[in-house]
């Protein structure tokens, strides 16, 4: 008896993606119909409010290989393309953005390493593009060198959410009740047998990044505080180190009551009220954030809203 074919969906976020996702769709198509595998579309339309989700619906008329789900508002790319997981049924997904960017020719390079090594992540890594702006590069590289620090993760700069993971994988992420969702650390927590390949990205074929500074910033405190409590101690020690630094004032102020030095300097006084004022809130800032996980976490809100679907 002939094997059945092995099942890819490929899994695509997509938030006001009305001008990139047929050209996006036919470029993956030309792609995949030359591969001997049973190849599926899921399209999770993260509430856009362009023509994205009737594009969408169009595509899953003329091919019943192409699924999708639409959220009742936007949740973010990284709920979006968790709930894609949740809802596929395939032997590996492919996650990838429908800009483009993410270049369809590699998508047999990734399914023949995932074939090949035995492996169940082929990941990928950017090349770094000579035209990406020194703004964009500095803040990418240092994000990365801080969620190296303060976590126990190892990531390259350069590693996005463009990867194969397989059912093994796949199950593993269908089950994690985190509110909070970053991919890329638990991709890398999970563990398991993992293949990283290098490429290079497309340009944007239309429209502009949906990553805001804004939105990078989020990313960037999610990732660190949903897989370490580093900041926590990293506040207890700065606590201790002025606390230390407050005793060397005693010498002063003893010197100055035996003598009868007049004691004033209320510019100083000021500033280290002010100073130690900031760095309190600080602190508590650290500790806010990590409480607000804790209590958006246990109120159970779904992780997600689906407003329609084909699946």
């Amino acid at each position: 008896m002939a094997q059945s074919r092995l099942t890819i969906c490929i899994l695509s976020a997509a938030y006001n993606e009305g001008e990139n996702l047929l050209v996006f769709y036919n470029s993956v198509k030309k792609i995949t119909d030359n591969l001997p595998y049973n190849f599926e579309f899921c399209f999770v339309n993260d509430g856009s409010k362009d023509d994205t989700l009737e594009i969408i619906r169009q595509l899953a008329k003329q091919d019943t290989s192409v699924k999708y789900l639409s959220f009742s508002r936007n949740f973010g790319q990284q709920i979006a393309l968790k709930a894609g997981i949740d809802a596929i049924d395939a032997d590996a997904i492919i996650m990838m953005d429908s800009d483009l960017q993410h270049p369809p020719e590699m998508i047999p390079d990734l399914v023949q390493i995932w074939q090949e090594k035995k492996v169940n992540m082929v990941n990928t890594l950017r090349e770094e593009d000579k035209e990406l702006s020194w703004f964009k590069k500095q803040t990418s590289k240092r994000f990365y060198q801080l969620l190296n620090k303060v976590s126990e993760l190892k990531m390259e700069p350069g590693q996005a959410d463009f990867r194969l993971i397989d059912r093994q994988v796949t199950t593993i992420l269908k089950n994690s009740k985190e509110h909070d969702v970053f991919l890329r650390g638990m991709i890398q927590w999970i563990g398991f047998k993992q293949f990283t390949v290098s490429y290079k990205a497309h340009k944007r074929f239309a429209g502009e990044s949906k990553y805001t500074i804004r939105k990078m910033m989020r990313l960037a405190l999610d990732g660190i505080t949903s897989f370490s409590v580093k900041p926590l101690y990293t506040a207890i020690y700065i606590g201790f180190f002025f606390a230390f630094l407050s005793f060397l004032y005693l010498p002063y102020i003893v010197y100055s009551f035996v003598m009868g030095t007049v004691v004033d300097g209320w510019a100083s006084l000021l500033v280290t009220v002010v100073f130690f004022g900031g760095l309190n809130l600080m602190v508590l800032g650290v500790m806010g954030i990590y409480i607000g996980k804790i209590l958006i976490q246990n109120k159970e809100r779904p992780l997600y809203i689906i407003q329609e679907q084909n699946l």
